[in-house]
């Protein structure tokens, strides 16, 4: 696939975590603008807004299908759902596949369901078959849609821990249990790029592949890599959050190109929004439309002055241009250690921070602080990060902001309805 479109090396998920990083990509909006900053689970009286739009409910007035089958992940209440948020079809589970009672660290979630629309059709389903269950949704859909626009989102359980893969890929790979699931999901998406050959939709179609965050480090042999990247999942370093991005529209996207300029998933949003001629959310999206670079037009820079990156509702860095300020601030990491094997994570130490200065188009691993040397930058991305935290707050200086939104709450929802 990255040989027929565009790679994105600086690409970024909004958040380190789950929840977040998923309510950045349906709303186009920083999760502390929508209140979803931080991970929500099974007890959780929260969700998505319904004054919020999502991406198919920008792209369900031009007539498009729309279906989610995987990990959702905003809210598990039946107003939170996809079917509430502009989706027509939904199968998978409404939160992580580690929140259920054997969670190799917690016993205190309760059994897992399994949903389908609104109904829970099923507890601590078989998840050796979740890869392929959503993927024969997905194909489906598109069978059943190939005469009408449409838009799929497909947000796979794996590989998120606990791991399991089908028999079918099951020891089939030199990595391990992980390499095993990660050779189902390339399994996957080549059945849904098959289908769009198969079917004539492959030069109408744009594919997009992206990650919600890093590895999560402290599980070892069964999470991922980083690569050069400084730390992984639940960090604001770029191990946290720059993902691994592709892009595939045939005749629309040259293939085989790189694309070197910031960008993020809130940036799906806008641009879907421009190719299909849509409105774009009322309210006000953090998120721009980045047609110019997915198609390698000449001299495209990235549409944003600069990136934030929030951890919870504090503000801990700024990107613009090459440059990435570390504002004070304490992170989990192995400190060097080795994770965990065989599903078992190994424990996080305390990491701290000062203000710091990187320039990431010389050292990708956040290693070199080169403040000193540039006290302009500093003073120029720290007067970003102000503005940033009138708008949207920082708890690390106990500011609130000025524009976050209410998310959905339980009550709230069915007294209005």
């Amino acid at each position: 696939m990255a040989a027929e479109g565009v790679r994105f090396t600086d690409f970024y998920a909004a958040a380190a975590s789950c929840t977040p990083s998923r309510a950045a990509l349906m709303t186009g909006c920083y999760p502390q603008r929508v209140s979803l900053p931080r991970v929500i689970g099974p007890a959780a009286e929260i969700g998505i807004s319904a004054d919020e739009q999502t991406i198919a409910e920008v792209l369900k007035p031009l007539g498009y299908a729309t279906a989610c089958f995987g990990k959702w992940h905003l809210g598990h209440h039946p107003e939170f759902l996809p079917m509430r948020h502009g989706f027509d079809e939904y199968f998978g589970l409404p939160y992580s596949n580690d929140m259920w009672p054997h969670h190799p660290t917690s016993r205190r979630y309760p059994d897992l369901p399994l949903v389908e629309g609104e109904r829970v059709i099923e507890y601590n389903p078989d998840q050796t078959k979740l890869t392929t269950w959503y993927t024969e949704r997905a194909v489906r859909f598109i069978e059943k849609s190939k005469d009408r626009p449409f838009f799929l989102y497909l947000p796979h359980s794996m590989p998120h821990v606990p791991l399991f893969v089908s028999e079918k890929f099951r020891g089939k790979s030199e990595r391990g249990l992980y390499g095993d699931v990660i050779m189902e999901i390339d399994w996957s998406v080549g059945q849904i790029l098959s289908t769009l050959k198969r079917l004539d939709l492959d030069e109408k179609t744009l594919v997009i592949f992206c990650s919600d965050n890093g590895p999560w480090l402290s599980y070892g042999d069964h999470a991922g890599s980083a690569g050069p990247l400084r730390e992984g999942k639940g960090t604001t370093f770029d191990g946290g959050q720059r993902e691994p991005t592709l892009m595939r529209w045939p005749g629309r996207i040259p293939a085989g190109t790189i694309c070197r300029q910031p960008a993020s998933t809130m940036d799906v949003l806008p641009t879907l929004a421009h190719l299909a001629g849509a409105e774009p959310p009322k309210n006000r999206i953090d998120g721009k439309d980045i047609w110019p670079l997915m198609s390698g037009q000449e001299g495209a820079k990235s549409p944003q002055e600069a990136f934030f990156y929030y951890s919870g509702w504090e503000l801990q860095a700024v990107r613009s241009g090459n440059w990435k300020l570390h504002l004070p601030h304490n992170y989990r990491t192995l400190a060097g250690r080795k994770g965990g094997t065989g599903g078992q994570p190994a424990k996080y130490e305390q990491g701290k921070i000062g203000l710091a200065l990187f320039d990431l188009e010389k050292d990708i691993a956040e290693k070199h602080d080169v403040s000193a040397e540039h006290p302009d930058v500093v003073r120029r991305l720290s007067a970003l990060a102000e503005r940033m935290r009138e708008d949207l707050g920082d708890s690390a200086k106990k500011m609130t902001g000025r524009n976050r939104r209410a998310p959905g709450r339980v009550q709230a929802q069915r007294q209005r309805e």
